[in-house]
């Protein structure tokens, strides 16, 4: 596993034990989360973290399951499985992670229909 996978592997651990400062950790101080297309949603550290606590908070057993990784280098990207609560909301999402000085500086989404 590459170096950039790993940190896409820890940023998913963290997601999925809800702690915001280390999933933070794996981000540039500029990152940016977009959609596919390109529309950023968020930016920067402050932005990416207020995001994740509320979803945390409206969410408390949010999960996401790793269906498929590609790890291409500096770009790795992931097909998750993410599921809200046991028995509740499921999706499907394909994030691209970039990678740049060992962080990851953007995340591209592609949520497929619950």
């Amino acid at each position: 596993m590459s170096a950039s996978a790993e940190l896409v592997q820890k940023q998913l651990d963290a997601y999925n034990n809800q702690n915001v400062d280390a999933f933070l950790a794996c981000y540039a101080d500029d990152a940016v989360l977009a959609g596919l297309n390109g529309e950023i949603t968020h930016r920067g550290l402050a932005a990416i973290r207020k995001r994740h606590e509320d979803l945390f908070y409206e969410f408390p057993r949010n999960h996401a399951k790793l269906a498929n990784r590609i790890d291409l280098g500096t770009t790795v990207i992931d097909h998750e499985q993410v599921e809200r609560a046991p028995g509740g909301d499921r999706f499907e999402v394909a994030a691209i992670y970039t990678i740049r000085d060992g962080l990851i500086t953007r995340v591209d989404f592609a949520r497929g229909a619950s």
